[in-house]
């Protein structure tokens, strides 16, 4: 049986590859032209090692010196030996560049523009002649039209959908904006290439956290449909999803709707502007009290605007969630990146 195999590189492009029955990950990827770091073949040396996020994997037979008990225990790997089991995501400890890969640039057909408040929009297309690109969920895309630069978002549906939306900030003046808000039409077409980021739901045992700011709820409900595609082994998770106006609390009833299928899912929304009429208000950060984090065993990923993130990184710090079980990305404009 063949399996489907994410590799994730160290400047946040990912590749898939897939491997035959019996096949190891090295030879699957040289196969497919992924020049994966490689010397020996023999599980000795240890160049190809890398680490799993999520899957199941025969480890093969290797030297301790290439790869000790307690890396295993990690979630080590030598890609010379390991077979897949399963469908897998591996972080390979090299740059693209190095493996001699490039990002997939593709076609798409816009679908639908639809304007969800003042300051939010939903690009909604499909694959033109071929299937969009395959990601993670929380990956992003770089998406470009005729006469704008290209700009970064992250799928707010699941891998593998036909159909495939994105959650855009409007911003006055902004040349995606422009286009999305006055001239794009079904029919239209846009240049896809990726997918890149190291912001993507990993494999877990314990319960997650999502903190979700503005239009950064986008990867978050990726997330969320992944698990909602096999409820049963989702983790308990719990979301907070937080906006300054009332009216950019967008796509609520799709999470409500999520939730109805993940019965260990919990969501609470907050809005911090002083005119809310929420009965929830203040930032994200206010409102992740200590029960949420689990003693610090919790896996949390948070996504908005850079405010947002670093005060919600600080929290989950106090509280005594360790660095590596904090994910995050921080949405900004193309004005905003410029003047940074």
């Amino acid at each position: 049986m063949a399996h489907k195999i994410a590799l994730n590189f160290e400047d946040g492009v990912t590749r898939f590859v897939t491997a035959k029955a019996g096949e190891t990950i090295a030879d699957a990827a040289y196969r497919q032209g992924v020049n994966i770091p490689l010397d020996c073949r023999d599980g000795a040396c240890g160049t190809c090692k890398a680490r799993r996020q999520s899957g199941a994997y025969d480890p093969g037979v290797y030297l301790e010196e290439a790869l000790s008990d307690e890396e295993a225990e990690q979630g080590f790997l030598l890609c010379c030996q390991a077979r897949p089991q399963s469908d897998l995501a591996i972080d390979i400890l090299a740059s693209s560049a190095v493996c001699k890969v490039t990002a997939a640039e593709m076609q798409a057909e816009v679908v639908a523009v639809e304007r969800l408040s003042a300051n939010r929009i939903r690009l909604s297309i499909r694959g033109r002649g071929r299937e969009l690109p395959a990601f993670l969920p929380g990956q992003y895309v770089n998406l470009s039209v005729p006469g704008t630069g290209a700009r970064s978002y992250s799928f707010s549906t699941a891998p593998g959908a036909e159909i495939a939306s994105f959650l855009i900030r409007h911003v006055p003046g902004g040349q995606m904006s422009s286009w999305l808000a006055a001239a794009a039409r079904p029919g239209d077409m846009v240049t896809l290439r990726g997918p890149f980021g190291s912001f993507y739901l990993r494999e877990t045992k314990r319960p997650v956290l999502l903190l979700a700011g503005g239009s950064g709820v986008a990867p978050i409900l990726s997330m969320l449909e992944m698990m909602a595609a096999n409820p049963a082994d989702a983790p308990q998770a719990t979301l907070v999803y937080g906006v300054r106006e009332d009216e950019d609390l967008v796509e609520v009833d799709r999470v409500a709707a999520l939730a109805a299928r993940l019965p260990r899912l919990s969501w609470t929304t907050c809005c911090s502007s002083p005119a809310s009429r929420r009965q929830w208000r203040g930032r994200v950060a206010d409102h992740v009290s200590p029960h949420l984090v689990n003693g610090g065993d919790v896996d949390t990923y948070v996504c908005g605007p850079p405010g947002m993130v670093e005060s919600a990184r600080r929290r989950l710090s106090d509280l005594g969630v360790p660095p590596e079980r904090l994910y995050s990305e921080k949405f900004t404009t193309a004005a905003e990146a410029l003047a940074a």
